[in-house]
């Protein structure tokens, strides 16, 4: 099965100027973008080989967990630091399609797993200076092959429970503002 792409339906100015409508078209993975056994995700990023076997701590690629409300995905600069020289042991389709977009200056467009309700913050930092494990929430993402979200989702009665074992603030504006 192919990744694909859908671009929405919309408007675009037509010749002269005149706004034509546009259907929903289907477009194909960019060039050099490998299939992902996860839908909608340019590649599968083994997350058991750079935080298990290599022992990359999470912050090194999701930096701005720490001062940020967001965890962020790193610059494919980051990749590169060590892709430019180490092809990887297993995948090496994988590192051609990161290289791919290196040499492109192309970003990743990888499909976000982890998302709470629009209403709700989640601020990162908060929680990395608390002492929050990322494997609270995350899972033990150095036992994961591909990141998916955990069979416990990121809901109101998950986040009180944690803050309730933990003795932290269940005033609703913590997290509803």
């Amino acid at each position: 099965m192919k990744n694909r792409r859908y671009v929405l339906p919309g408007i675009v100015l037509g010749i002269m100027g005149i706004a034509a409508p546009v259907a929903a078209q289907e477009a194909e993975p960019a060039a050099g973008e490998a299939e992902s056994g996860l839908a909608g995700q340019p590649f599968d990023f083994p997350h058991d080989v750079h935080a298990g076997e290599n022992q990359i701590d999470c912050q090194y690629c999701h930096f701005s967990a720490e001062r940020s409300m967001n965890a962020g995905i790193p610059p494919i600069a980051n990749c590169m630091g060590c892709h430019a020289f180490v092809a990887g042991s297993e995948d090496t389709g994988a590192i051609d399609t990161l290289r791919g977009y290196a040499e492109r200056g192309e970003a990743i467009a990888w499909d976000r797993i982890y998302k709470v309700a629009d209403h709700v913050q989640f601020p990162h930092m908060r929680h990395i200076a608390a002492g929050v494990e990322c494997a609270s929430c995350h899972g033990d993402v150095q036992e994961i092959r591909v990141i998916e979200e955990l069979n416990q989702p990121l809901t109101m009665g998950f986040c009180v429970g944690c803050h309730i074992e933990q003795g932290a603030s269940r005033d609703c504006t913590v997290c509803h503002y």
